[in-house]
């Protein structure tokens, strides 16, 4: 087998993995109203089952992507996927609330393992034009996994409450055994060890990379990581509990919702986001993304017909899916040889956004049903505006560095 062939095998099979791991965080979300009233619980207690999950894949992230940089991507990936295979079939043996919240903060460890060395490794395999194409289609999992594990959580419920964990557990448990007979390592060992002891930024603790992430040439990439995980987990957090508030949805229904617009993203992703992506420039397609689903969250509030909230939710998805790998492509032509330690500063801003985001929603849920959706569109215009800024800023940088170098 070629080496390119050899590649593009390695990242399907990458997808694969990711896409399991976000299936999972997902699971939950259309039998969000039916727990809410078998447990006597409220939003804002379901936003924090939500955040929890973030939570511990954020204070995990950093030290996954310095393990991914120095023991192997391969490793990792591999001890991620049976960490999460062991959180799902945990989730779906309880019924404790506090029992429920162990297993997502389990979860949350392994998505951590995971993603850093996977966006690394398809750094790793990838040359400077091909990355886009290969970050496309890492996210495209990444995405697809995240919305549409709602859609298969609401269509397996009908067998039980408790049959998407299991079946979770069994699919991440087979693709860690997969992916340790089949998937190749990207780079030697010994290479990783000499870009650790090289590179000090991977011996930079949490808070501190965290501390020193605004002196880098991608600090607004992370903030706008971070304000889109925000906006879209905020989004998705109350979406089942908002349609079926408001409009009485099944969790058939929501799992309808939610699959159609992740399929149609996916698809985009897979197919032209390359083209999108060279066409028109990362910083077009990022502002351009913002703003229409900022736009479309707010219109979210207006629409009364089932078909409707189909188109709204289905542009919401499209334009997320589109801006997440824009992002991640932006970032990583940034990176350089930094590819582990981005990588791991991208997931732990995701994580924030990801933890802020159900627990805003769920608290503002419980005082007034559209709240939650006013302010993820409010912060993603505010982004957008911060965008075009931000734009600007790096045109005039441009033109004064010509002016002295002339």
């Amino acid at each position: 087998m070629s080496l390119l062939l050899r590649n593009r095998a390695a990242i399907l099979l990458l997808m694969l993995n990711i896409f399991i791991i976000f299936t999972g965080i997902g699971l939950v979300i259309p039998i969000m109203p039916t727990y809410m009233t078998e447990l006597h619980i409220n939003g804002s207690v379901m936003g924090l089952l939500v955040a929890v999950f973030s939570l511990t894949q954020f204070l995990f992230s950093p030290l996954a992507g310095r393990l991914s940089d120095s023991l192997g991507r391969k490793k990792i990936i591999v001890a991620g996927m049976i960490v999460f295979a062991l959180s799902e079939w945990f989730f779906g043996s309880v019924s404790i609330p506090l029992l429920l919240f162990v297993s997502r903060m389990l979860g949350g460890v392994g998505a951590a393992l995971i993603m850093p060395a996977v966006m690394a490794y398809t750094a790793d395999v990838t040359s400077a034009k091909e990355r886009a194409k290969g970050m496309g289609y890492v996210t495209a999992a990444i995405t697809t996994g995240f919305i549409i594990g709602p859609g298969i959580g609401g269509f397996l419920a009908e067998y039980g409450m408790r049959v998407p964990f299991y079946m979770a557990a069994v699919a991440g448990g087979l693709a860690a055994v997969i992916t340790l007979f089949v998937l190749p390592e990207s780079r030697p060992v010994q290479n990783h060890a000499v870009s650790n002891n090289e590179n000090p930024k991977e011996d930079r603790r949490l808070l501190l990379q965290l501390m020193n992430s605004y002196k880098e040439p991608y600090f607004l990439s992370l903030i706008i990581v971070f304000v889109t995980s925000f906006g879209l987990s905020n989004y998705e957090t109350i979406f089942s509990l908002f349609v079926d508030h408001k409009f009485s949805f099944t969790p058939k229904d929501i799992a309808f919702v939610i699959t159609f617009g992740s399929i149609a993203g996916a698809v985009v992703q897979v197919t032209i986001f390359g083209w999108i992506l060279n066409k028109f420039g990362e910083k077009r397609v990022i502002s351009f993304c913002l703003m229409m689903t900022g736009l479309f969250i707010l219109l979210t509030l207006f629409v009364h017909t089932y078909w409707l909230i189909i188109v709204v939710t289905f542009i919401v998805f499209l334009a997320t899916d589109i801006l997440r790998p824009a992002i991640s492509t932006q970032m990583s032509m940034m990176a350089q040889d930094d590819q582990g330690y981005v990588a791991g500063l991208n997931s732990a801003y995701t994580s924030l956004g990801n933890i802020m985001g159900p627990v805003v929603a769920g608290f503002l849920f419980d005082i007034n049903i559209n709240y939650p959706y006013v302010s993820a569109a409010l912060v993603l215009l505010l982004c957008f505006l911060l965008s075009l800024r931000a734009g600007k800023d790096r045109k005039a940088a441009v033109r004064n560095q010509a002016i002295q170098e002339k």
